[in-house]
């Protein structure tokens, strides 16, 4: 159980960035915890920051856009640039990346000298680790073996290539794991994931280099059968790292979740900005699955998506005689003890499986298959299910190869679900699941309504010209961050380009 210094460290710590200046960010006061000089302080601000920027007002909302669980309500317009493909370059996020939290896991190396904080050592190393290929992951070529180093006189690091990126990051990660973690230890008070457990942090630790290694899989230097070797040698997570939901307070603003912090805390972006997309609305209730009534909020008359992207509001695309704004959407649901996940044992179960499944053996592939969906739909309080038993539509039933990874990409795009975002949005780009259906909206709104394919994604109806009908496959570079640094690259033409390992073809 959480102490409650925690709860109170929770309450200073969290950010809540975005358009709403008034939340709270004591992180930017270089008088406070920038000055420790005990890592153990840094430790919960840094994971309760990470998993802000991870579910916070940035790739939260983008997250959920660019992959479809939502999209902007037709009487508003706080998102519609985020779903008109407009260029965005999440600068927030990045700001609180590099600024705050990486500069929190760097100060708490530095603090980790002596032999009794080198359990914080680890857990810094590793988190960072996990921060920075976030970061590549989602902006591509970004400063890394130059950043940070403002103290050394360094204020316009160069960028660095993304696979240069990724290889000194598992060269970090085998570096670490090298670590015999049964002699550290850290004050269980100060860790929110794993209080303190380092078996526990080895396994986050192993997690993250399988995350390293499967996010190459379309890159000629992928090796599936070292994969294999390095599952079967190894443990990983299987209690998800998270912000447990008890740790939030829902009666007073900036306790919160993040995501209710932006629908309770006034501003009510929730429920006047977002509505369910029809391209996830209606994969869920054509095949019955039991998250989406925890996942959404059901109208008077049933579950509807919108199509992504679309604000022509007198249109009629269901032909029921009510114009498409004044139709009753499914609304997003977050509940006030939601977890805020920054790594799930679902998706290392899905990694898994796709690894067997690439390896054929799909006595593996299935057992991990069926145990990340089993895994999602613990974390959504749903009990046994027939969705994975003969007959159920998430039954695994052995195909070919790309059958068999669409399967599992589509598995793991609906246990991301109002918990891993960023997360749905780099996976979507590296296996390219849900596949996208080109069918132009506008040209029959009525057939599109009927006949759209369920289990595809559709491209901006108001934004498909600005991406020449595909999907983002990046934000642009923050504009501060190419102004302030001499070094910086031309900014990018527009969400297209691709990160370096995003090589499988598809929209």
């Amino acid at each position: 159980m959480k102490t409650y210094i925690l709860k109170i460290t929770l309450v200073f710590l969290l950010i809540f960035t975005g358009s709403c200046e008034s939340y709270l960010d004591i992180n930017q006061n270089p008088n406070t915890l920038t000055d420790t000089d005990t890592p153990k302080i840094l430790l919960p601000g840094a994971q309760a920051g990470l998993g802000n920027m991870l579910m916070g007002f940035d790739l939260g909302f983008g997250g959920a856009f660019w992959t479809q669980y939502w999209t902007q309500s037709y009487t508003a317009s706080q998102f519609k640039t985020l779903c008109e493909y407009e260029a965005t370059g999440f600068d927030d996020a990045y700001q609180e990346f590099t600024a705050v939290i990486l500069n929190d896991f760097k100060r708490m190396k530095v603090l980790s000298t002596e032999a009794e904080n080198q359990g914080y050592y680890y857990i810094a190393e590793t988190m960072s680790i996990f921060t920075w290929q976030v970061m590549t992951d989602l902006w591509g070529d970004i400063p890394y073996s130059e950043a940070l180093k403002g103290d050394e006189g360094i204020i316009s690091p160069k960028f660095d290539n993304g696979e240069d990126i990724y290889a000194d990051l598992m060269t970090r990660i085998d570096a670490l794991l090298a670590i015999d973690v049964s002699e550290l230890s850290i004050d269980s008070k100060f860790d929110f994931f794993y209080e303190g457990n380092m078996t526990e942090w080895k396994k986050f630790a192993n997690s993250v280099k399988l995350k390293l290694m499967i996010r190459q899989s379309e890159t000629a230097g992928y090796n599936n059968a070292a994969l294999v070797t390095f599952i079967q040698n190894n443990s990983f997570l299987t209690n998800s790292a998270k912000i447990a939901g008890t740790a939030w307070s829902d009666d007073e603003e900036g306790k919160r979740h993040p995501m209710r912090e932006f629908q309770e805390g006034g501003a009510n972006y929730l429920s006047t900005n977002v509505i369910g997309s029809k391209s996830f609305i209606d994969y869920l209730n054509t095949n019955n699955d039991p998250r989406l009534d925890i996942l959404f909020t059901a109208p008077s008359g049933g579950h509807l998506g919108a199509f992504f992207g679309d604000f022509d509001s007198k249109a009629d695309s269901s032909l029921s005689g009510t114009d498409d704004e004044d139709e009753e959407y499914s609304e997003a649901l977050f509940t006030d003890t939601m977890d805020l996940i920054v790594m799930s044992d679902w998706e290392i179960n899905f990694i898994k499986a796709e690894v067997f499944a690439r390896a054929n053996d799909m006595t593996n592939a299935k057992k991990y298959y069926d145990m990340g969906v089993a895994a999602s739909l613990v974390q959504n309080t749903i009990a046994a299910t027939t969705i994975t038993s003969t007959g159920g539509y998430a039954e695994w039933n052995n195909g070919t190869l790309e059958e068999n990874l669409e399967r599992i990409a589509l598995q793991k795009w609906v246990a991301n679900a109002n918990y891993q975002h960023t997360e749905s949005l780099i996976e979507r780009n590296r296996t390219k699941y849900p596949a996208v259906n080109n069918i132009d909206v506008k040209s029959d709104r009525n057939d599109a309504f009927l006949n759209f394919p369920v289990g595809n994604l559709t491209v901006s109806v108001n934004g498909r010209d600005k991406t020449n009908g595909n999907l983002p496959s990046s934000p642009v570079y923050p504009a501060d961050v190419l102004a302030r640094n001499t070094n910086a690259p031309s900014q990018k033409v527009d969400l297209l380009e691709k990160v370096w390992w995003d090589k499988k073809a598809g929209k």
